[in-house]
């Protein structure tokens, strides 16, 4: 595997890869920011749960995917909203509601990564890393 140039885009597009072949789980290198858009989504429901374990001296992030009773993911739709090529920037009056406020963004903040909602009721704008529905 050559050199990631956006991890957090590797992130998501391990996890819908893994929803569209019906894993159990996705296995990826860990990284602090990784570790806490894990947490948001498991806090979030999308998620059944995350582990980082340290395999020699890399960690790897193990996100276990969450499925229905009929076997429809957590997951609907999974996308990068902030690129590296196009940042995407937002005010706390600008947080876009997904799927009217079903589904959730992910934003990094001057107080570290939040949900939109979350960052609206903190009054606090930030970069919108994702969105997840």
């Amino acid at each position: 595997m050559g050199t990631v140039t956006d991890p957090i885009a590797d992130l998501l597009t391990r996890i819908r890869n893994g929803i569209q072949a019906r894993h159990q789980r996705v296995e990826m290198p860990s990284s602090k920011l990784k570790v806490e858009i894990a947490r948001l989504l498991k806090d979030e429901g999308y998620i059944s749960n995350f582990k980082v374990s340290e395999e020699g001296k890399k960690k790897v992030l193990k996100v276990f995917l969450r499925y229905g009773a009929k076997g429809e993911s957590a997951i609907a739709t999974l996308e990068r909203v902030s690129k590296p090529g196009r940042r995407v920037y937002v005010g706390a009056d600008e947080i876009p509601r997904i799927l009217g406020g079903l589904g959730v963004n992910i934003l990094t903040t001057p107080r570290g990564l939040m949900t939109g909602r979350d960052a609206r009721k903190a009054r606090v704008g930030g970069e919108v890393l994702c969105s997840v529905s």
